[in-house]
């Protein structure tokens, strides 16, 4: 892109505030640049949209149905979202998370934006294995979704992608041409904000901070917390996160009695960092992911993990040198390696040295931001 006149960068988010907490840096960066920055969102509220003016960005709604799977829903969302992005005129558009990759890139291709990029942090729900993957509804909706994908790929400049085995699943399913697509190893965090803190050996506390869906594996996290409670009482437990309304949701009923039965701590949808700075061990237990930025940020506090060896997850931990990558959907497996940390709490420290190593070098926001501008035609 020509740098002699005004340049305007279109965002496209799933929910208002992933914005400020996950693109804040780079929406910083664009904005240092002189770069305008226009962010769209289905639900903004006042809190949101003053976070994203306070980077410099502007801030747009745009309707969604982030869970839906109504086709004439999200036709009308393309069409709405193609005129607003008309509107604004952008020179660069990124898209992130699953419904604004599809429908933002193929709106963005209407509006006839120069350089469409999709940043695919992930899967989802339709490309997770689930147990009852002979459900023919489930089949149907991975048929469609990856028929989406594939069209809004074919009209995105470039894609991105945060792990090798989401590159492997798009390229071997012929959503997308292996040479448009880019492997950037997580969209990183500020390592001078989630900087090292002491590691807390006592009580030993394990904390789990995800959507509250079954995919995240949240309920192996009870059933081995309850597990352990009763060997050791006084381990604490943390679960870090609001109700959601995706397919894999779990009720409040649900959560609520895990509470109700002593074993769990449950704070709701929360800031993330006072909460992980009281963890021991950060543990998510999920089914698949793209690269969670919880992991990351837990990484870059010092504080060992516990993961399931799956794709996103296992590119997060070396087995036995910052944390233990154990089987999805196994609470027992889960049980034993918080066992370790409890009967070793030295591990504690040593691994969350580790981790806080391997952040400082994989994890760093500046690069991951860098490889995102430069695929969006700034530099």
């Amino acid at each position: 892109m020509s740098r002699s006149e005004p340049q305007v960068i279109a965002i496209v988010a799933h929910q208002a505030f992933s914005l400020a907490n996950f693109r804040g840096e780079l929406i910083k960066e664009l904005v240092t640049q002189g770069l305008q920055v226009v962010t769209l969102a289905p639900d903004f509220d006042a809190d949101s949209r003053a976070k994203v003016q306070a980077l410099g960005a502007l801030a747009v709604d745009y309707r969604l149905d982030r869970t839906g799977t109504n086709p004439l829903a999200d036709s009308a969302s393309v069409l709405a979202l193609a005129v607003a992005l008309r509107r604004i005129r952008p020179q660069a558009l990124l898209c992130y998370s699953t419904k604004p990759v599809i429908l933002g890139t193929i709106a963005g291709w209407l509006a006839g934006i120069p350089h469409r990029v999709a940043l695919i942090e992930g899967l989802g729900y339709a490309f997770t294995p689930r147990s009852d993957a002979g459900n023919a509804q489930r089949r149907i909706l991975q048929h469609m979704v990856a028929l989406l994908f594939r069209l809004a790929l074919t009209l995105a400049h470039r894609v991105m992608v945060l792990n090798k085995d989401d590159f492997s699943a798009l390229i071997d399913g012929r959503l997308v041409s292996a040479d448009k697509v880019e492997i950037i190893d997580g969209i990183g965090v500020d390592l001078a904000y989630w900087s090292c803190e002491s590691s807390v050996r006592s009580p030993v506390t394990f904390v789990l901070a995800a959507r509250l869906l079954v995919e995240k594996g949240v309920r192996e996290y009870a059933a081995a917390a309850r597990r352990i409670k009763k060997l050791h009482p006084a381990v604490r437990f943390l679960l870090l996160g609001g109700l959601d309304s995706n397919p894999g949701a779990l009720s409040g009923a649900e959560v609520q009695s895990w509470v109700d039965e002593g074993f769990l701590e449950w704070p709701g949808h929360v800031e993330v960092k006072p909460w992980l700075e009281q963890a021991s061990v950060f543990v998510l237990p999920s089914y698949r992911e793209g690269m969670p930025r919880s992991t990351q940020e837990a990484m870059a506090l010092g504080r060992p993990v516990i993961t399931t060896d799956v794709p996103g997850c296992r590119d997060t931990v070396l087995d036995g040198v910052n944390g233990y990558l154990v089987a999805p959907r196994d609470s027992l497996a889960l049980a034993e390696a918080m066992e370790r940390f409890i009967a070793h709490p030295e591990l504690i420290v040593t691994m969350g040295a580790a981790s806080r190593q391997m952040a400082a070098l994989r994890f760093d926001v500046k690069v991951a931001n860098k490889k995102i501008i430069t695929a969006m035609g700034i530099y």
